[in-house]
């Protein structure tokens, strides 16, 4: 995952607009860290955008079994018992959860 915490600055040039940059150092901003911060959520974001983007077949593909088919290891499961597709199991069917008081 992407992880920009701690890493090594470097310094460089950018164009800004004269007027932010003004208002902004008369508010005391620190101009570093605000850029640093708003440039690396927007690079993760479109590192994430990306990775959906060049991955979404196989999303579908999986999308699709998964609602063919169910979860792989759904019949393991010891709670939130569901068909597989989001609705829950009928409450007769889980232990504990009968009219009947049964644990």
């Amino acid at each position: 995952m992407l992880n920009f915490d701690n890493g090594v600055k470097n310094a460089t040039n950018l164009s800004l607009n004269h007027k932010v940059l003004e208002v902004a150092r008369e508010m005391g901003m620190n101009l570093s860290q605000t850029v640093g911060t708003l440039l690396a959520d927007e690079v993760k974001r479109r590192y994430w955008a990306k990775w959906n983007e060049d991955n979404k077949e196989a999303i579908a593909a999986y999308n699709e079994r998964v609602a063919t088919y169910g979860l792989t290891l759904a019949k393991y499961r010891t709670w939130g018992k569901s068909l597989g597709d989001g609705r829950l199991t009928p409450a007769a069917d889980l232990p504990g959860d009968a009219d009947d008081g049964s644990l």
